[in-house]
């Protein structure tokens, strides 16, 4: 009996469970997926999942830099 049954021939999801979603580029800042694409993960064929796996690695340049929250206005005094 082979083995083969139980493999699986699906494109993982690049979910790291940091799901935060950047308020300018409406990505999110752990996987680098739209909310769309995060929507439809599951519904989506193969190759919608790895035209959206070829994309990531371009969008993390999109994300804008944190200028530091609180502690840096505190520290500014604003």
């Amino acid at each position: 009996m082979s083995d083969d049954i139980w493999t699986r021939d699906e494109v993982e999801s690049p979910c790291i469970k940091i799901c935060v979603i950047h308020s300018e580029s409406r990505l999110c800042t752990g996987c680098l997926r739209s909310i769309d694409e995060i929507t439809r993960w599951s519904t989506m064929s193969g190759d919608e999942r790895r035209t959206v796996m070829a994309t990531l690695p371009d969008r993390a340049g999109t994300l804008s830099t944190r200028r530091g929250g609180r502690a840096a206005r505190l520290a500014r005094g604003t």
